[in-house]
């Protein structure tokens, strides 16, 4: 006779005996509770752990034909509730789980599991910051300690200093508390205090290997901080446990299409919508990487599937404009308005159609309610954002007057001697996408994306106290002897190895804000190439203003803000050119449009390289591009586009203003002490 055969004797010893069956063995677990079913029909906890049995047999659609109508018929049963959910999650019904997993946790706040559950299935649905509330409630039901309650209870609230100033007390006299560590580490990342965030999480694992809640949210630190190697390692040892956890699937594909790896990130995506179909926010994700890939058919679908399944997911709208080839029809027009006048819309979704609805109402020529949506949108955008249009000011003044000729000479032959780097600065939509797709069309070259990893470096330095003889930056820089700039640029080049896919002698790091870090290249670099992509100011400036911009270009949300930054901008590269003769090269967008071939040769002598012809049919590589300007950078030079911001010149007033003689001037620059033009120093002139 097996297990399940054996006489029941009491139901309580028969339930709890099949409860012992399912973790060891769920498919006399399931023979139990069918004996037990036949003997007392509908009997509540048999026919939750046949379900459960089922789904652990991997049969989730036999699982449902019992937990369905028994979770229906005791809504208020938060285990049934919680198994209904893993079935679900099991036939990609995600929606339905998410809903399953809410009324579990209701009935039982205590649920951890259910909790954790309702975070993963949040997480894998975009909802980054509902995933964030409901893996911090998990925490909080996890927590037995009463000390660890009130700072629970805080953190749950988004009550981020009094949940900080708790738990430091707290960890000062209990220092190996993982759980406390692991709240503390979750109070570091919501204040985007990664670093912490992740030191507190290692010391966690250090503590408790087997804590995989803080592992997975150790893995999510290391991606935001930029270091892909780390996270894939964290992610990957996850899922050699759990391999169809769309959590860490659903992660692990976002890391690989930072690191290039965009094939296996869509082969990812394409999974998880094959279970998880009705899922907006990955059918964007899921168009982000085909854009990538230059697959542009495919992205729209994915993109036009996001909103079919939710009209106001106002950054899928977005998306689809960003595309810039692509046109809206009049019907998703009037769907975009609709949203727009809808009660509840969220401020996320009401400023990403806002961009999106000037895109579209710009191509049907309606130049001035076009406007009119980017302004209110940036207006939007900037409400929500800390940004001083001072400190770029403050950070080009200590420049230029650390960073004088007699520095640079003082610290001639410091730094790393490879000449692997080509970096290309600027201001974002200034045509560094083309350059750099020129550049990566030649057989020793290879493109990569605007890497984080330099300026993570100057950060370093970010915290040193300014008010102290060397602190601040750029001022500590002053201290660096030639072995630590050595090493600094080693570094770099070790971090961007992962990037760095073809085996070329040389890669691009397009990155435009590194124009601040011109200083710091030459002396952890001094044989990199820099490149600096300029185009007209109104036509730079107003282009970064109807571009929404995901992170980082926060200077782009006001007209007066903008003109200042790209005046910045060109006084801090003037500077270069005055104490580093010749060390940038200059590449003027019109001028490129309009004398192509002479500028494509005058970029690759300045590279060190032969002319290629491939570089001139840049538009048929097919490389992965990660920018705006993709779609754009895969079609031929076509000159129609330089003068189109003239539609939007009559509100264009601020921007002009703030540009002052660096407008007037262009495309010489002013000379900033005596304020007389002077033309471009070490570069030809533009038109």
């Amino acid at each position: 006779m097996t297990d399940a055969a054996t006489p029941l004797g009491t139901l309580e010893t028969a339930l709890r005996h099949t409860l012992r069956l399912l973790a060891r063995s769920p498919g006399l677990a399931a023979e139990q509770a069918a004996e037990i079913l036949r003997i007392a029909p509908g009997h509540p906890l048999a026919l939750l752990y046949l379900g459960a049995a089922r789904r652990a047999l991997g049969d989730p659609e036999g699982a449902l034909a019992v937990l369905e109508p028994l979770a229906a018929a005791r809504p208020a049963w938060a285990e049934a509730q919680y198994e209904l959910a893993l079935a679900l999650s099991a036939v990609g019904r995600g929606g339905d789980a998410i809903a399953a997993l809410r009324r579990a946790v209701v009935a039982q706040p205590e649920a951890v599991d259910a909790w954790r559950a309702l975070g993963d299935r949040l997480f894998e649905a975009g909802d980054a910051a509902g995933a964030d509330a409901a893996y911090a409630q998990s925490i909080r039901a996890a927590t037995r300690d009463p000390r660890l309650l009130a700072p629970a209870a805080a953190l749950c609230a988004n009550d981020v200093p009094t949940a900080e100033a708790l738990l430091r007390a707290h960890l000062k006299q209990f220092p190996t508390d993982v759980a406390a560590i692991r709240m503390f580490a979750e109070v570091a990342a919501r204040l985007r205090r990664y670093r912490d965030a992740e030191h507190l999480l290692a010391r966690c694992l250090e503590l408790n290997p087997s804590f995989k809640a803080a592992r997975h949210q150790y893995a999510l630190v290391l991606h935001r901080e930029h270091k892909p190697v780390e996270a894939l390692r964290e992610i990957d040892g996850l899922l050699a446990e759990e391999p169809h956890n769309p959590a860490y699937r659903n992660l692990k594909a976002a890391i690989l299409g930072r690191i290039g790896e965009v094939g296996h990130s869509i082969e990812i995506y394409a999974e998880l919508l094959a279970r998880h179909a009705e899922h907006p926010k990955i059918w964007m994700s899921y168009g982000h990487a085909l854009k990538t890939a230059g697959r542009e058919a495919d992205s729209i679908a994915a993109y036009r599937e996001a909103v079919a399944r939710q009209s106001a997911l106002g950054e899928a709208w977005w998306s689809l404009a960003n595309l810039k080839t692509f046109r809206f029809s009049p019907a998703e027009i009037d769907t975009m308005r609709a949203e727009l006048d809808r009660e509840g819309l969220g401020e996320d979704d009401r400023f990403h159609l806002r961009f999106a609805l000037g895109k579209a109402l710009e191509d049907e020529g309606e130049y001035a309610a076009a406007f009119a949506h980017y302004r209110e949108g940036n207006r939007l955008r900037r409400a929500g954002i800390a940004y001083s249009a001072d400190e770029l000011g403050s950070l080009v003044a200590r420049s230029k007057a650390m960073m004088t000729e007699a520095f640079f000479a003082e610290r001639q032959g410091h730094g790393s001697e490879a000449p692997d780097p080509i970096f290309i600065v600027g201001l974002p939509r200034a045509g560094s996408t083309l350059v750099e797709q020129i550049l990566a069309s030649h057989s020793m070259v290879e493109g990569t994306m605007e890497l984080p990893d330099l300026p993570a470096i100057a950060k370093e330095f970010y915290g040193r106290r300014a008010d102290r003889p060397g602190g601040g930056y750029p001022e500590a820089l002053a201290a660096l002897d030639a072995a630590r700039c050595r090493e600094l640029g080693e570094r770099y080049l070790q971090q961007t190895r992962i990037q760095r896919k073809r085996g070329t002698p040389l890669f691009i790091d397009k990155l435009p804000n590194n124009f601040m870090h011109v200083g710091l290249i030459q002396l952890i670099l001094p044989r990199a190439k820099i490149i600096d992509a300029r185009r007209h100011p109104l036509a730079c400036g107003f282009s970064c203003f109807k571009q929404h911009f995901a992170l980082g270009q926060h200077f782009t949300y006001d007209l007066e803000e903008l003109g200042r930054y790209y005046r910045d901008y060109v006084e801090l590269m003037a500077h270069f050119d005055r104490v580093l003769p010749g060390r940038v090269h200059r590449v003027f967008h019109e001028a490129m449009v309009d004398h192509t071939e002479s500028e494509v040769r005058r970029l690759l002598e300045y590279c060190g390289l032969e002319f290629e012809p491939a570089c001139l049919r840049f538009y048929e590589n097919e490389r992965a591009v990660r920018t705006a300007s993709a779609q754009q950078v895969r079609r031929p030079i076509f000159r129609e586009g330089l003068d189109h911001w003239r539609h939007f010149e009559p509100w264009l007033g601020p921007l002009r203003d703030a540009l002052g003689s660096v407008l007037t001037a262009y495309p010489a620059v002013p000379d900033f002490a005596a304020a007389a033009p002077m033309a471009p120093i070490g570069t030809a002139r533009g038109p």
